[in-house]
């Protein structure tokens, strides 16, 4: 595991993240949501359920938006 610590900077965004995007919890929950139907894909041979592909979604959404706030890629200075 990497001992780095996080920048200020980057703390203030995770802050800002969790108190005005999503709530930790569901955080947390999205990451395992993801974790479980792509490995569950991964073992069908790539078939994915159609009740998984909008949790599926949802949690690719916040993961994006998790990646944007530590490191804006799609913003347009």
């Amino acid at each position: 595991m990497n001992a780095n610590t996080i920048s200020k900077q980057t703390e203030i965004k995770l802050l800002n993240f969790f108190n005005d995007r999503i709530d930790p919890v569901e955080m947390a929950k999205t990451l395992r949501q993801v974790n479980f139907t792509l490995a569950l894909c991964v073992l069908s041979e790539h078939e994915t359920f159609q009740s998984e592909i909008i949790k599926l979604r949802d949690s690719f959404y916040w993961l994006n938006e998790l990646a944007e706030t530590l490191n804006p890629y799609l913003e347009v200075e």
